[in-house]
């Protein structure tokens, strides 16, 4: 009878292990890390969560070598070194590569193509993927190019890019300034326009409720964690201080929105609406059948909350240069 109770109790812990690997959300993220430094706090927050089957990264816009090297030392810091990540084509690109310093310092290789790699992931996984796109999207402009219908067979993409209500530096205190063309979308119209028009599922986090401030009392609390994975994320910030254009000390965690809304969407409640982008690159609302689910007001102490707790209770992985 002991053994029999013992036998079930196995059974019942393997089935429970069993329903929360189910549960875990697919990810793929595609990034342009290394410029602004938001994308470093967003990779943190997907490799150190346990709800995120974390499939691989991949590197879009200017220098996407480098940005390679750089995803890939500090998701090896992060201590998830199974993580496989993939190169977009490169491009041209004004804006500066302000966290080179540190990629630099992992090794260089030969990264597979991006292309490549999603679409082996989408059809390894069809219906099951949601890609989170924290970057012009110009690696999805191109999977498109090449097959209408495999983006089709993603669950979701969950876009931060564009400006519906609120420009940049409107934090809702004061009568609404005018949108702004936003980085991500203008930087690639033709394929924003392609992934709106293609027929995923696209939930879109625009400047409306990206704009959060990682304010310095939380800053100096997560950076004096001393963990591999701290340490990281403090030089990135560094340097990214020290070499952003905008003189900024304060950074603003646009692209960690949409991989909390992955986590917990509860924290970025949407409306369906139908989005168009126009010539100069801005994201206006217009009437006609629904394309996007847009998510304008977002919980953002609730989001700091869920980055500060997870990066915290990330393990003491050991310093890795892969």
């Amino acid at each position: 009878m002991v053994k029999l109770r013992w036998v079930s109790l196995v059974m019942l812990v393997c089935l429970m292990e069993a329903g929360a690997a189910l549960a875990r959300e697919k990810v793929i993220v595609d990034t342009d890390v290394g410029d602004d430094i938001d994308d470093a706090f967003s990779l943190a927050l997907a490799a150190t969560s346990p709800d995120v089957d974390l499939l691989g990264v991949t590197t879009a816009w200017g220098d996407t070598g480098l940005r390679a090297r750089l995803a890939d030392r500090l998701i090896c810091v992060a201590g998830r070194e199974d993580v496989p990540v993939a190169a977009g084509e490169r491009t041209a690109d004004s804006t500066p590569f302000t966290q080179a310093r540190w990629a630099e310092r992992a090794p260089a290789r030969d990264y597979p193509n991006a292309i490549d790699f999603l679409a082996a992931q989408i059809r390894r996984y069809p219906g099951q993927i949601t890609l989170v796109e924290i970057a012009p999207e110009t690696n999805l402009g191109a999977l498109i190019a090449r097959d209408p219908t495999l983006i089709r067979a993603l669950k979701r993409v969950v876009v931060m890019g564009g400006s519906i209500d609120r420009g940049y530096n409107d934090f809702g205190y004061t009568p609404q300034h005018r949108p702004d063309a936003e980085y991500n979308i203008v930087s690639d119209i033709p394929a924003a326009r392609a992934v709106l028009g293609s027929g995923v599922p696209v939930v879109v986090m625009p400047l409306d409720s990206t704009q959060i401030k990682f304010d310095e009392v939380r800053r100096s609390l997560l950076f004096a964690d001393g963990t591999p994975l701290s340490d990281a994320l403090t030089l990135l910030y560094h340097q990214w201080r020290q070499n952003n254009a905008w003189g900024q000390d304060t950074p603003t965690l646009f692209d960690v929105v949409p991989m909390a809304y992955v986590i917990a969407p509860e924290l970025c409640p949407t409306t369906r609406m139908r989005i168009e982008v126009n010539d100069k690159g801005y994201t206006r609302q217009v009437t006609g059948v629904a394309n996007a689910d847009v998510c304008l007001n977002s919980e953002s102490d609730k989001i700091i909350t869920l980055l500060m707790t997870r990066l915290l209770a990330a393990p003491a992985h050991t310093e890795c240069l892969n």
